[in-house]
């Protein structure tokens, strides 16, 4: 039987082969469960596949029908303002899931129990708590899961991480994270009644029951506490998660987390406005993490550097940008296409470059880095049992849904 870091480890390169319980799909017929912004760019990604829309702004539902229809990819499309009644369709055979954060454990978690294969958005969840329940809903039900975090699927970000595991900037001893500001549009403004096309209940779901406020919702979501993590786990899902696969941490994690904060001072959002935060693993390198200043992940060792960010990889020395692997080389999986690579392992069933166990421990990452700033105090991790040594910081690992909503577990 497999452990979670063999499991891991096998999939590298010759990615794992779930169970199938039937046969391959030529076709996979997806719905897509929130379509705006990204959610709008995962459906023109796969428009020719696209069965169903689903969203609680009943505008952005029409307009994403509408999108759907237009393309002359697809004869007939539904929509729906509740994704339950979209996943009680035996005809749908996966979806795309790019709700807000605070949606995605339940989202994923209910669509693999009807039998569904899911991609879904980085950050993968709002909570540690959520990401395991997430990781053992996919394999009790046996179902491919994909996290959204598409840097893995570019060539990049992968000679970066190969060259950092085959040791071509000898031992790693630190790694320089920038992820951005808070682009919040400002300023604040009253709550308000909520526009008639939006079903703001649906909306809030699992999290507390709170006034509308037109700033808080759609893209803004992610600058408060009860539906996102701000930059954090914005970019650091990102950016983050690149440090961890350089550092073959995919099943595992940092030890020790301690980070300060400053916020806004007219209090616009909750989220830091800026932070310095910084993880130490077990090797004993440390992950430091500045919000602004220059964006992506840094690898500095005692031979070389590397800097990759989208679009760019810098080394020193700067020949091991045309590094040539040898055949015993540590080699990753590859893939160029972040929404190919999830199809075809619809049809494979083989684990995807971004499996739900891995962004489930770089979400984990991101979420440490918020416990800890808004703690105040560094913390130690146990990245086996997933705990910390605080209990009262222990406590916000997880979250108390609204009735009648639950996470499964």
């Amino acid at each position: 039987m497999f452990s979670r870091r063999s499991f891991l480890a096998a999939a590298a390169v010759a990615p794992v082969a779930l169970a199938a319980d039937r046969s391959p799909l030529e076709k996979p017929r997806l719905g897509f469960i929130g379509v705006g912004n990204q959610g709008t760019s995962n459906l023109k990604a796969l428009l020719q596949y696209a069965v169903a829309v689903c969203d609680v702004d009943s505008e952005r539902q029409g307009k994403a029908k509408d999108l759907v229809l237009k393309s002359g990819k697809v004869k007939n499309v539904e929509a729906y303002g509740d994704y339950r009644k979209l996943l009680d369709r035996n005809d749908i055979d996966a979806v795309v899931v790019t709700t807000p954060d605070h949606w995605h454990a339940l989202n994923t978690i209910h669509a693999c129990q009807a039998q569904k294969d899911v991609y879904c958005e980085k950050p993968l969840t709002l909570t540690i708590a959520e990401g395991r329940a997430m990781v053992k809903a996919a394999r009790d039900n046996k179902r491919i899961v994909q996290t959204g975090s598409q840097q893995r699927s570019d060539a990049k970000f992968r000679l970066a991480c190969e060259l950092v595991r085959n040791g071509k900037i000898g031992k790693v001893h630190t790694i320089k994270v920038g992820i951005p500001g808070v682009n919040f549009k400002g300023p604040a403004i009253p709550n308000s009644e909520p526009p008639v096309v939006l079903d703001f209940e649906t909306w809030l779901g699992p999290a507390p029951k709170v006034p509308y406020n037109e700033k808080h919702v759609h893209y803004n979501f992610r600058f408060f506490w009860d539906y996102s993590g701000g930059q954090m786990t914005n970019f650091g899902a990102h950016h983050l998660d690149i440090a961890q696969w350089g550092l073959g941490m995919d099943d595992s994690g940092p030890v020790s987390v301690e980070g300060t904060a400053t916020y806004h001072p007219m209090k616009w959002y909750e989220v830091p406005m800026s932070c310095e935060v910084t993880w130490t693993y077990l090797s004993g390198t440390k992950m430091i993490c500045k919000m602004g200043g220059r964006g992506g992940t840094e690898f500095i060792g005692d031979k070389g550097t590397v800097y990759v960010t989208r679009g760019k990889i810098e080394t020193t020395p700067k020949e091991l940008e045309k590094h040539v692997f040898d055949p015993n080389a540590v080699r990753l999986y590859a893939s160029s296409n972040h929404h190919q690579n999830w199809l075809d392992c619809i049809k494979s069933r083989k684990l995807p470059i971004c499996d739900v166990e891995i962004g489930h421990r770089s979400a984990t990452v991101c979420h440490l880095g918020n416990i800890a700033i808004r703690w105040g105090k560094k913390l130690a991790w146990d990245p086996i049992k997933e705990t910390l040594d605080d209990a009262e910081a222990a406590k916000m690992l997880s979250k108390t849904y609204r009735e009648p909503w639950k996470l499964p577990t």
